[in-house]
């Protein structure tokens, strides 16, 4: 059933076209990622969805009682609640339910002369047995749960659950808006770049929460890893309309190529065509005996409907980066760092970095990953250990708070004060490879949008021609084909690289190696992104199978420890059986869960509305026995703990 149409909208501004002829249909179970350049007007369309601003032309209809999620761009929760009372106000039907719940049951404990009133005794029955049911139905005895799980998905625990959000930081509070929009389950959730305050381990949770979420999703993101993930469809949005993919981001890239390959060939053919009939009719059209061909020639000339010639990739910025001396063979050591500001983050950190290799840092928000590349900089002390550079390296530095710009200066001052002696044409040269041409040059940097400002710190680092360069997030402001630019530029570099990322596609893209830090220091992996998170899996599996041998060693001892009280042994095997039993039935019900929701994904069952709604029905009872068992568990395990 589709939910929502988009039908050759248009967004103008007099005479100038910002887009025309959108279209677009949103059905139940959708996964849709809109992509297209920055400026094209991806957000504006997803306004006029809301009915936030209004199409120039076309229209947009929407099923009756439809209800929608939106989260806009940085857009945070503004609230004078604490975090925990605040996700509770989604649920006030089931709290209030629960209270109607209460009071029948009190009404029917004490009801008495059940002779005389057999009728009102079973209507009481018939209401609570029907409001018993609806409350089960809405996940009334596992919604708690379920707030407990989002918010740890958005790294809010317990500690922080009385916090009060007006408190929170710009950051926090929109992975608050993204929690709560979860946890509301409409029938559309619409995310405008959801993904720009959230790590990596938060990233990897929101792509598992969303291939299972109930209803549709329409999505704007920059993060090509991220829309592999999660879209199984495709809208492109240029200026001239949209183009309809079915596949995630990968495919789109592929099949866009094929498409555009297809065209050419199309008008090349056509083009061929063409040329013989105007050839046929110049050399024949003078010549009575065959000038009744070339005008029937000349006739199907103008009966063609011509071709456009296609139109690849559209202009965008073209640059590469090369150094103007080789480094030593090192370039970088770290020797057991501790960073921090006057308090330590994190450490020891070590770091072996070699000419030539791109290494990728990574790790949690806060753990220190922008504080160790300005210990490394200089302009941070460390709190312990050393580092040191090589011979004849020469850093540039990409700021992600661009810092290193001046605001008051505009773009051609910007490079020109710092390489006076370069010609104003050559700076001019560079400026326009990074899109900045004519008046551009002439803005203030403070007018610049934030994919300008980037740009802009690339040209500069570009025109200096280091051997070392050091970037802190380089593609958050980048529009797809600017990240695709500076990918090849840095593939191509005959420097080293050192940098910090959110972008998983990026970095399986460029870097050679990847070097994880956390509070208790750093692990370096040598390969890309992917290899990284398939090695940690290892070590995940291994620490598990050692934890369960020590835990069989410690069952054993304790089986030969004839000092304790029998019948505290007693009760503690009692337990260990328990909590075995426990942990075999949430095994079980989560092979359970993972088959459902790999069943979910399947698009014969998403887009057969019983199929789903069945399979969404027995998902919601095996998240709810999860749930309880899962609070069973811990306390019993909590138990044992004070046992031993």
């Amino acid at each position: 059933m589709i939910l929502l149409q988009v039908q050759n909208v248009a967004r103008l501004f007099g005479s100038d076209v910002l887009f025309e002829k959108a279209n677009m249909d949103v059905q139940e179970n959708s996964r849709i990622a809109l992509v297209g350049r920055n400026g094209v007007g991806k957000s504006t369309l997803i306004k006029m969805i809301m009915g936030i601003q209004t199409p120039d032309n076309g229209q947009i209809t929407k099923n009756k009682n439809l209800t929608i999620g939106y989260l806009a761009q940085d857009n945070g929760l503004n609230s004078s609640n604490s975090i925990y009372d605040e996700m509770l106000t989604i649920f006030e039907n089931l709290k209030t339910m629960e209270a109607n719940l209460h009071s029948l049951e009190n009404e029917i404990a004490s009801f008495h002369n059940f002779d005389t009133s057999q009728q009102k005794y079973e209507t009481l029955l018939n209401n609570y047995d029907q409001l018993l049911h609806n409350f089960r139905e809405a996940n009334g005895y596992g919604y708690e749960s379920e707030i407990r799980a989002v918010l740890h998905g958005f790294k809010f625990y317990q500690q922080d659950y009385n916090t009060l959000i007006n408190t929170l930081s710009g950051g926090q509070k929109t992975r608050l808006a993204l929690a709560k929009l979860l946890l509301e389950k409409n029938d559309l959730l619409i995310l405008d770049e959801p993904t720009n305050h959230l790590d990596i381990q938060t990233l990897s949770w929101l792509e598992n929460y969303l291939q299972s979420y109930s209803g549709a999703l329409l999505i704007i993101s920059h993060d090509r890893y991220f829309l592999d993930k999660v879209a199984n469809e495709i809208y492109e949005l240029t200026p001239n309309g949209t183009e309809h993919y079915q596949g995630n981001y990968s495919f789109y890239i592929e099949e866009k190529n094929i498409r555009f390959q297809h065209e050419v060939k199309q008008f090349e053919k056509q083009q061929e065509k063409i040329e013989k009939l105007e050839d046929f009719v110049s050399r024949n059209i003078v010549r009575a005996s065959t000038t009744k061909r070339a005008q029937s020639r000349r006739k199907q000339l103008e009966k063609i409907n011509r071709i456009a010639r296609p139109i690849g990739k559209q202009q965008g910025p073209h640059f590469h980066f090369s150094s103007n001396q080789q480094s030593g063979n090192i370039v970088l050591r770290v020797s057991d760092a501790f960073i921090g500001y006057n308090t330590k983050i994190s450490g020891p950190i070590n770091i072996d970095l070699r000419k030539q290799q791109m290494m990728a840092v990574v790790g949690s928000n806060g753990v220190g990953k922008s504080t160790l590349l300005k210990s490394i900089l200089g302009k941070i002390p460390l709190l312990d250990g050393k580092y040191s550079f090589g011979a004849n390296v020469k850093t540039g530095y990409y700021d992600q708070e661009f810092k290193n710009l001046h605001p008051n200066k505009s773009v051609l001052n910007e490079l020109w004060d710092e390489h006076p002696t370069t010609a104003e044409k050559d700076i001019r040269s560079i400026l326009g490879s990074f899109l900045f041409s004519g008046e551009d040059v002439k803005k203030t940097v403070h007018n610049l949008s934030g994919g300008e400002k980037a740009r802009l710190l690339l040209t500069k680092l570009a025109f200096n021609h280091d051997n070392f360069l050091i970037f802190d997030e380089p593609t958050n402001h980048l529009d797809i084909d600017s990240k695709e630019v500076l990918e090849t530029a840095l593939l191509e570099f005959d420097g080293t690289v050192l940098f910090i990322s959110h972008d998983r596609y990026f970095i399986n893209k460029v870097a050679t190696s990847v070097l994880e830090i956390s509070e208790h220091g750093s692990q370096l992996y040598l390969g890309d992104y992917d290899y990284y998170i398939d090695k940690k899996e290892e070590q995940l599996l291994l620490a598990q199978e050692n934890n369960q041998n020590e835990l069989t060693v410690v069952k054993m001892a304790e089986k030969t420890d004839y000092q304790l009280n029998k019948d505290q042994q007693r009760k503690k095997r009692k337990l260990q059986r328990e909590i075995v039993e426990i942990e075999n039935q949430l095994e079980n019900l989560s092979t359970q869960e993972e088959e459902i929701q790999k069943q979910m994904i399947i698009p014969d069952i998403y887009t057969n509305l019983e199929k789903s709604t069945e399979l969404q029905t027995s998902l919601k009872t095996i998240q709810g026995k999860i749930s309880v068992l899962e609070d069973s568990w811990e306390k019993k395990s909590m138990e044992l703990e004070y046992l031993n």
